[in-house]
């Protein structure tokens, strides 16, 4: 079998989800680690980050590089954190596989607060996500938040540094790097409802390609892609972006999907909710139809 490539950026979370995927095809195919060659591809969200990704173009920024890639055949997979992947994939590009899903919650770091909570009034809360700025705003309006781009290790120095009071992290990405002990606590889902498809790291490949998606298949988790199914389709019902403070997660529980998921307004004063629950291979029209629902509720207050 000729060499395979995998593209990806060049963050130690990004990099720890790449050796992953080496190791699952390696043991799925009995192949030696000279046989899978990682390329890190800097991309436009890496090159620039002194502004919010919000004002510069959104997720794509972080995907655009490694996809060109895959069209021009210098790769022939790449590994991404689902919940920085567009609503919508480029034509000609699928996500082949889905590795098991890790804690999807949101991790409290603070060197001065347990919780939410116990932050001082006005206190500096530093957040890179629409989505969690807003929710934040919501349980406490007295809060100061402010910017807070950069990989786990940079996030984790500026918060040593006193730049912020506290901030928040994906609980996957802190286990996925054995920093779980940086986690002062873990917000329930009822309190901070996840991005979609957090905790999960998907393999993106071209459609025209089936020698690579058959090499994927075996990689593929079918729980964790059926809630994806589900998360994502919400997410483009709603069109959602960067700049929208969305919010879903859904989960399997004796083969039917429960889902829930909100949108918010920036001030975080509105927030539109719903839910759902039905059979497994209901998931895609369970998330569109839920996006459908929250897009009616919001309207224009909801930031597309």
């Amino acid at each position: 079998m000729p060499k395979l490539k995998i593209g990806t950026r060049g963050s130690p979370l990004a990099l720890y989800q790449a050796h992953e995927t080496r190791r699952r095809l390696m043991a799925a195919h009995g192949l030696a680690e000279t046989d899978i060659e990682i390329i890190v591809i800097t991309t436009t969200g890496d090159r620039v980050r002194d502004r919010p990704l919000s004002e510069i173009g959104g997720k794509g920024l972080f995907t655009k590089e490694i996809e060109e890639a895959l069209f021009a055949g210098d790769i022939q997979l790449a590994v991404h954190s689902m919940k920085d992947m567009p609503a919508r994939l480029p034509d000609g590009l699928v996500m082949a596989a889905l590795l098991p899903r890790e804690d999807p919650r949101d991790a409290f770091l603070s060197p001065v607060a347990k919780s939410i909570a116990d932050l001082a009034q006005g206190a500096t809360v530093g957040s890179s996500s629409v989505r969690r700025g807003a929710q934040l705003k919501r349980l406490r309006p007295d809060l100061n938040v402010i910017p807070f781009r950069g990989n786990v290790e940079t996030r984790l120095r500026k918060l040593e540094d006193g730049v912020a009071q506290a901030t928040f992290l994906a609980c996957a990405g802190l286990n996925r790097l054995g920093l779980a002990d940086k986690i002062t606590s873990i917000i329930p889902m009822e309190m901070m409802l996840p991005a979609v498809a957090q905790g999960c790291i998907g393999i993106e490949t071209r459609d025209d390609d089936a020698a690579t998606r058959d090499i994927l298949a075996p990689l593929n988790h079918a729980v964790t892609a059926t809630a994806v199914t589900c998360e994502r389709a919400f997410l483009a019902a709603l069109d959602g972006s960067c700049r929208t403070p969305l919010a879903g997660h859904a989960f399997l529980e004796n083969d039917r999907v429960k889902f829930r998921g909100h949108a918010l307004t920036l001030d975080g004063v509105h927030c539109f909710e719903t839910a759902r629950e039905g059979a497994a291979s209901d998931a895609e029209a369970m998330g569109r139809e839920a996006g459908e629902e929250v897009k009616a509720k919001g309207g224009s207050l909801i930031a597309f």
